[in-house]
């Protein structure tokens, strides 16, 4: 499979998700959860979680925040965790270990029902994925997603075949996106997949609207198209290189996510092959050391439908 580019990906894991519906997650089953993932899995569970009470961890202070609130652990006010994973590996592992350690009944949300979480987690509830190349979690996490909202992947899709880009939108050497209030928790999303995509090659920022009145725009520069999703921009960014791009109203967490990723899919179309020059090497070279692993790293990540 040659690597494509993230638009691609969103189409073919809306696909994925027309022709295999995931099994809706049961989030009102969990009373007061400690959420834990890491990179966009943090993300998906603060998504997935937004309307309820639950406690959000990361690879970087699970481990603090176990400790901050073992008190609440032991009274058993908080019973369970709910761990994310795509692979299921990596940090997932010792994540789960630490929740069972300190008596929390564990559910694993993964796309790899054999992987080494899998076999640790007292439930787990497995989604479809698409072959991708690595770090996209394209069809992964929007599964999750959608699996939450039931969102219509025909819907979604057929709004993103619509959409309009802006004569000038390759000419652009920076990008940034402004969210509704309602869905700033995917910016955090955006901005790790243009790290991922761009390096320090090409700047993609993402805020929320409250966000971005806090003197994020200071200096309006021509060479960045600041984009608005589903919000008229009267003041963020030059005033000729703007693009509001309009939602419709029954708009959810899914359609945000996949609209968002799409544009920064032809962002990527339109520069040169940051990521496909770069992401080899990186899977072979650089990934395997970092968490330990005897074999490279699969360039293109397998999915599990048939």
């Amino acid at each position: 499979m040659k690597i494509i580019n993230l638009d691609q990906a969103v189409l073919n894991a809306l696909e994925l998700i027309s022709k295999n519906p995931p099994k809706k997650i049961n989030l009102k089953s969990f009373q007061f959860p400690f959420v834990v993932g890491s990179g966009n899995a943090y993300y998906t569970g603060t998504i997935l979680f937004s309307q309820q009470k639950a406690i959000f961890a990361n690879e970087n202070n699970f481990r603090d925040k176990a400790k901050t609130f073992s008190d609440l652990v032991k009274k058993k006010i908080i019973k369970e965790a709910v761990i994310i994973s795509a692979s299921g590996e990596k940090d997932s592992v010792w994540q789960i270990e630490l929740a069972k350690k300190i008596k929390l009944h564990t559910t694993l949300l993964t796309c790899s029902a054999n992987s080494t979480a899998s076999k640790l987690a007292d439930k787990v509830q497995v989604f479809s994925k698409v072959d991708e190349p690595y770090t996209y979690n394209v069809s992964t996490y929007l599964s999750m997603i959608t699996g939450a909202t039931k969102e219509s992947p025909e819907e979604i899709k057929s709004y993103l075949k619509k959409l309009k880009f802006p004569k000038n939108f390759s000419r652009h050497q920076n990008f940034s996106f402004i969210l509704p209030d309602k869905f700033s928790a995917i910016a955090p999303m955006l901005e790790i997949k243009g790290r991922e995509l761009f390096g320090s090659k090409l700047n993609l920022k993402a805020y929320g609207l409250g966000e971005a009145k806090h003197a994020k725009y200071v200096i309006p520069c021509q060479k960045e198209l600041v984009i608005s999703i589903g919000e008229k921009n009267k003041y963020f960014g030059h005033p000729s290189h703007r693009w509001d791009v309009d939602l419709p109203k029954t708009s959810n967490f899914g359609l945000i996510l996949a609209l968002s990723y799409y544009i920064i899919g032809k962002i990527q179309e339109a520069k040169p092959n940051y990521f496909k020059k770069n992401i080899e090497n990186y899977c072979k070279n650089v990934e395997p050391k970092i968490f330990n692993k005897q074999k490279p790293t699969d360039v293109i990540v397998r999915g599990n439908i048939k």
